[in-house]
């Protein structure tokens, strides 16, 4: 019997928000394989990691081949290296996942390998990359009850409604306006701009900055 080899690889799940339905939903790019195992089928941007790279330089080298874009905030999500994961060949994924802007994510280079799915309408994906967005899904949640990240899926400027809906699209459910407005108010993470939303009609809605740009950069 042949000794398995071991290969350590990098994917990354990148999320960002888009218009599904007429109305904001988490999205994530995938990539359909050309190649066995799985050909044909949808998967994580990943690959080999390069020997001359570090795991943070492979998981944003991912997000710019797949999409073109950068990420607003990067971040290790967890280790998959079950024993039989990978087929003939055992692959180690270290995993990142990535936010990015709504307008950056509008952006994305064509590729007729590449699609963006709604979070919770995914076609069938090769090998466990399911559980990992799964995964990934789980920890975006999580972290909206302590750190702003929702901040960094939108523009640099943003209405306290727009960020309702980012929330709203993450945890798949309709929060109440009037209370997510005092809690984000009091929380001290955003600050007026003293601007209003241009080409709206009737009471524009004030603009506001985040103060915690620092904390999403990492």
């Amino acid at each position: 019997m042949a000794e398995q080899t071991v290969e350590v690889a990098v994917s990354t799940v990148i999320f960002g928000i888009q218009e599904h339905e007429g109305a904001a939903k988490l999205h994530l790019p995938l990539v359909r394989r050309v190649r066995e195992p799985h050909l044909g089928s949808w998967a994580l941007p990943g690959g080999p990691l390069r020997p001359e790279e570090s795991l943070r330089e492979a998981a944003r080298r991912n997000l710019a081949d797949t999409t073109g874009l950068d990420a607003a905030h990067l971040e290790q999500l967890y280790t998959f290296g079950a024993v039989d994961r990978g087929g003939p060949q055992r692959v180690v994924s270290i995993v990142y996942w990535a936010l990015v802007r709504t307008e950056v994510a509008a952006t994305t280079r064509e590729d007729p390998h590449v699609a963006w799915f709604p979070a919770e309408e995914l076609p069938p994906l090769a090998f466990d990359h399911e559980e990992i967005v799964g995964w990934a899904v789980k920890r975006l949640k999580n972290k909206l009850d302590y750190t702003h990240l929702s901040h960094a899926l939108l523009p640099e400027e943003f209405t306290l409604g727009q960020l309702r809906e980012v929330h709203e699209a993450i945890l798949g459910r309709r929060l109440d306006p009037a209370n997510f407005r005092r809690r984000t108010e009091a929380s001290g993470t955003v600050r007026p701009t003293g601007a209003h939303q241009a080409g709206v009609r009737h009471r524009p809605p004030a603009l506001y900055r985040s103060t915690a740009r620092e904390e999403l950069l990492t």
